[in-house]
């Protein structure tokens, strides 16, 4: 593929300099998760056609690689982010993105309560412990040693921390943040944060000061207070906080732009809500993984979300909309109409 010598501007970026130029912008970003490879090994890219929960069979990374290409094509989400893996295919190899409005990302640290291997279900009820598997120069150029010239594939990454009210483990998992933050600042990469609702603290007994939505919320404005504006995340991906929470995070300063993570799929309804939801109360961004992922159709989901986040479409609607898609295609929904209209509770933890 020939590259111009004018790329495309980023949809990402040119929504970002208007969120932060307007208090009142609409604007919202989307991003699409594939970095699931990351967490959940075999099960990673999804049910194959007739698959089981658990057992499968499952799709190919070949196949949840497809999807990804498919997805950038069309232009409807901001941000696709991957694992390094899938990055030194897509982004540094075939320079799927260099003319392309979506910004890549990589995840850039895998902390143990995403390590989610089937059969031993240990990890995730045991305080989270720092750890990254890739580096920033393998994320910017898919290796280790950065060529003398040319503009990296990658400058945008995720950082996740996830906190438990253990001083000790907390203080180990902010000290690889702030490591991270240094290293980024010098390179020139760009990241957005990640934070957890804390994943071992109700299996250690102990009660999250006023409540996990505060205990979360307090810890991401009490984080950031000694990062200046040079080494601060371009946005949050934290689990919704609720109305009242979240209203007060967005308003606390508004140079942080809040985005909500999607956890599990759940219905259609519980994704296009939760945008229309977090959005009415001051959330700008949304990183959905599983809940497109899991979509009968990717393209179709994604291409009701955008309308549901850019407010053509309210999210009853989208999901009415959707089926009657899914109907045009001849493809059978997951589930009937009035089920998918449903709202449900899912996990907003990888390992719930």
């Amino acid at each position: 593929m020939t590259e111009s010598l004018a790329p495309p501007k980023k949809t990402l970026d040119a929504k970002l300099a208007r969120l932060l130029a307007d208090p009142g912008c609409r604007d919202f970003i989307l991003a699409d998760a594939k970095d699931a490879d990351m967490a959940f090994g075999l099960a990673a890219p999804g049910l194959a056609a007739g698959g089981q929960p658990g057992s499968g069979p499952f799709r190919s990374m070949a196949d949840f690689r497809s999807h990804i290409r498919e997805i950038v094509a069309e232009g409807l989400v901001d941000v696709m982010l991957m694992s390094a893996s899938t990055s030194d295919v897509l982004a540094v190899e075939e320079r799927l993105f260099a003319n392309s409005p979506v910004t890549p990302a990589v995840r850039m640290n895998d902390t143990t309560d995403i390590w989610l291997a089937a059969g031993t279900g240990a990890y995730p009820s045991q305080p989270a412990l720092p750890f990254s598997t890739t580096t920033i120069p393998h994320a910017q150029w898919g290796r280790l040693e950065p060529p003398r010239d040319g503009r990296p594939a990658v400058d945008l990454g995720l950082f996740s921390i996830t906190l438990n009210g253990e001083a000790a483990a907390d203080r180990a998992m902010l000290t690889a943040y702030r490591d991270f933050r240094h290293e980024a600042e010098q390179t020139g990469f760009r990241h957005f944060l990640e934070v957890f609702f804390p994943n071992a603290l109700t299996q250690a007994g102990v009660a999250a000061p006023r409540g996990i939505d505060r205990f979360v919320a307090d810890h991401v404005v009490r984080a950031l207070a000694g990062v200046p504006r040079s080494g601060r995340p371009v946005f949050l991906k934290i689990p919704y906080l609720g109305p009242e929470v979240t209203e007060q995070l967005a308003g606390y300063d508004r140079s942080l732009i809040v985005g909500i993570l999607g956890g599990a799929a759940g219905t259609t309804h519980d994704a296009f809500s939760l945008v229309e939801e977090s959005k009415r109360h001051g959330a700008r961004v949304a990183l959905f993984g599983r809940k497109i992922n899991a979509a009968e159709h990717q393209l179709e989901f994604v291409r009701h979300l955008r309308a549901v986040a850019d407010e053509q479409l309210a999210a009853a609607e989208g999901v009415r909309s959707y089926h009657a898609a899914l109907a045009r295609l001849g493809i059978r929904p997951h589930r009937p109409l009035g089920d998918d209209l449903a709202i449900t509770h899912t996990a907003a933890a990888y390992g719930g």
